[in-house]
């Protein structure tokens, strides 16, 4: 299937939606499954918001109330059913939402590498794609798509102890029918998600009321001023931050939400596509949970190796964190490494093994974890 040139006289964002759209017809109308599998896992509290998180909140998230702000208790470690290592963090779930959460995301993976395997899109609509969005292919946009609501499912399960929801099946399911994966796309500025999901935080409240949960009024306007300010830095620049590129293209008092966000009018039908992957998606978080099985084991240090030089960064997802990695390690002479967004390996040439240890340090500044390999 090939999408359709779109028409004349519509914004460019509004264009890319509708090839998103024609694009993904039907993609999540059937479920997509995973294997029973066992996953070992590493758990460690990790203790109230201190250093780098609290350095975060003061800095980057200075726009937002620190009392809106919650953070994860546990950092959890995993290798996945694709042999690729993962750190994220839990609340009071426990570490099984973050791990199934992955699974799921791995089995819409797989399921989209299938069905999108006949369906292209002309170069013209390609363009129109790489001008708005920071991934240029349609797969690499699902994919995204899908990691969000995972991300969605992971933060907010933060939150899960203060609400009424006390199993990871019910707290998933009242997320997607009150619409919060949804609220995220359109209140979140690009990059917030992606930037506190990697320290184990959520800059929000959430109230429980007729068996629905929605974000707190407090929230919505926090929300609001950050998007705001993210929005007028990158006017400010003729340089913005790669996660603010394309705010710097917007028409004044324009506040985009993501390509998935507006509903379209496809085949004589209202068509969301936001919605359809959230509801998908939880599905089949909802049936992963009775066949993914979790052990746990004691951490153990990893021994360095002088000549090493490769590394996987568990929590890198996308061409951003690419960007962000290879200035960080630039700023020690380190030639830009290699990178895997697939199985989350970095491959990099340092001159020392001091010069390594600053750049890992560097990495991990900006909010990354550093796994080195003992094979390197």
């Amino acid at each position: 299937m090939t999408a359709e040139p779109v028409p004349a006289g519509t914004t460019s964002r509004t264009s890319a939606a509708r090839v998103l759209v024609e694009l993904a017809h039907e993609l999540f109308d059937t479920p997509a499954t995973g294997a029973p599998v066992a996953i070992d896992y590493r758990e460690e509290p990790i203790g109230a918001l201190e250093g780098e998180r609290a350095e975060f909140l003061r800095t980057r998230l200075a726009d937002c109330p620190p009392w809106l702000v919650t953070a994860a208790t546990n950092r959890i470690t995993w290798t996945d059913s694709d042999g690729v290592s993962n750190v994220a963090y839990s609340g009071s779930l426990g570490p099984v939402v973050p791990i199934v959460a992955r699974e799921a995301t791995l089995a819409w993976w797989h399921k989209l590498d299938a069905d999108l395997a006949g369906r292209t899109v002309n170069d013209a609509n390609r363009d129109l794609l790489a001008e708005v969005t920071t991934d240029q292919v349609p797969r690499e946009i699902l994919r995204s798509g899908v990691e969000a609501a995972a991300r969605v499912l992971v933060q907010h399960a933060y939150l899960a102890g203060r609400t009424p929801y006390a199993d990871p099946a019910s707290f998933a399911a009242v997320l997607r029918d009150s619409g919060i994966f949804t609220t995220v796309a359109g209140t979140w500025h690009w990059g917030l998600q992606a930037s506190t999901y990697r320290r184990g935080l959520i800059p929000v409240q959430l109230i429980c009321f007729g068996g629905r949960v929605t974000y707190s009024a407090d929230s919505v306007a926090a929300l609001r001023v950050m998007k705001d300010a993210r929005i007028a830095a990158a006017h400010m620049t003729d340089n913005p931050d790669p996660s603010a590129e394309q705010y710097a293209a917007l028409e004044a008092g324009e506040h985009p939400r993501c390509l998935a966000h507006p509903p379209q009018f496809f085949n004589g039908h209202r068509v969301s596509l936001l919605t359809a992957l959230a509801a998908a998606y939880v599905d089949t978080f909802a049936r992963l949970l009775d066949v993914v099985t979790l052990t746990t084991s004691t951490p153990t240090e990893t021994e360095l190796s002088m000549s090493e030089t490769s590394f996987e960064v568990p929590d890198m997802t996308c061409h951003h964190c690419v960007n962000t990695i290879t200035k960080a390690v630039a700023e020690f002479g380190v030639e830009a490494p290699t990178f895997d967004l697939e199985t989350k390996r970095v491959v990099a040439t340092f001159p020392t093994p001091e010069i390594r240890d600053q750049s890992y340090s560097a990495i991990r500044a900006h909010g990354y974890t550093v796994v080195p390999s003992a094979a390197g």
